[in-house]
């Protein structure tokens, strides 16, 4: 497969990695749109938004409380953050790895 970001999970090209589980790796973006810009996605691909199935219902919810808690670990929650899905070309998805963006560090 010629997906980046399982590149990125597999270890197989360089990230600036914050912190990983057995389910998720969440990384620097490396064009951030805010002071904080971390992406976070599931080490197995998954595509967009558009092709999740009932049986992806769990593992979005874990990502959700994964944000969450990546939150609450930098010391962001207090203040606020942004989570965005991107489910698209015309919404700026360029890569067809299920991911969520947090976004923090300043008024957005």
């Amino acid at each position: 497969m010629d997906c980046i970001f399982c590149k990125i999970a597999n270890k197989e090209i360089p990230a600036d990695i914050l912190t990983e589980d057995e389910e998720f790796l969440v990384f620097k973006d490396i064009n951030p749109k805010a002071p904080i810009h971390l992406i976070i996605i599931p080490k197995i691909h998954l595509g967009p938004i558009n092709s999740l199935k009932d049986e992806n219902e769990k593992l979005l919810g874990s990502l959700i409380l994964k944000a969450k808690e990546v939150a609450e670990n930098i010391g962001v929650s207090e203040n606020g953050y942004r989570l965005i899905f991107n489910v698209g070309r015309d919404a700026g998805m360029e890569i067809d790895h299920l991911h969520l963006h947090l976004l923090a560090g300043s008024r957005l």
